[in-house]
């Protein structure tokens, strides 16, 4: 099965519905964020492994780091639970990696603003760039 097949794509969008489900709702250890979500999955073509890209929603990195060793700690439990719901030959081992893509899109959106704000305002200026009298 080659990476991005139908097949494989069909599989990555379950499972992240899937662990997404599992996460938001089964999941009782108190070091996992109620606002983590699921970003993105990418299945490995055997199906023995698969790359969880989670964000937790705030700055507070001690939130971000108890969250993914709560996950880590439940992965066995989100596992077995994954097997149950999706009928697949292997089940795949589940890596969980911090997604800081939203963060970083609301860092730049805070510097382009800061930066448009620095721009004088130019509402007293002609088309041709002069002052208007």
């Amino acid at each position: 099965m080659r990476k991005n097949s139908t097949k494989n794509t069909r599989i990555n969008s379950e499972v992240l519905k899937e662990l997404a489900e599992i996460i938001r709702g089964e999941i009782k250890d108190p070091r996992v964020s109620p606002m983590t979500s699921v970003v993105a999955v990418e299945v490995a073509p055997d199906l023995k492994s698969c790359k969880a890209w989670i964000s937790v929603l705030g700055d507070d990195e001690e939130v971000i780091k108890d969250t993914l060793k709560g996950l880590n700690s439940a992965e066995g439990y989100i596992r077995r639970e994954l097997a149950h719901r999706i009928n697949l030959r292997n089940t795949p081992e589940i890596r969980f990696i911090v997604d800081e893509s939203i963060a970083y899109g609301v860092r730049m959106s805070k510097k382009i603003d800061e930066e448009i704000a620095k721009i004088p305002d130019r509402s007293d200026e002609d088309d041709t760039g002069k002052y208007k009298e």
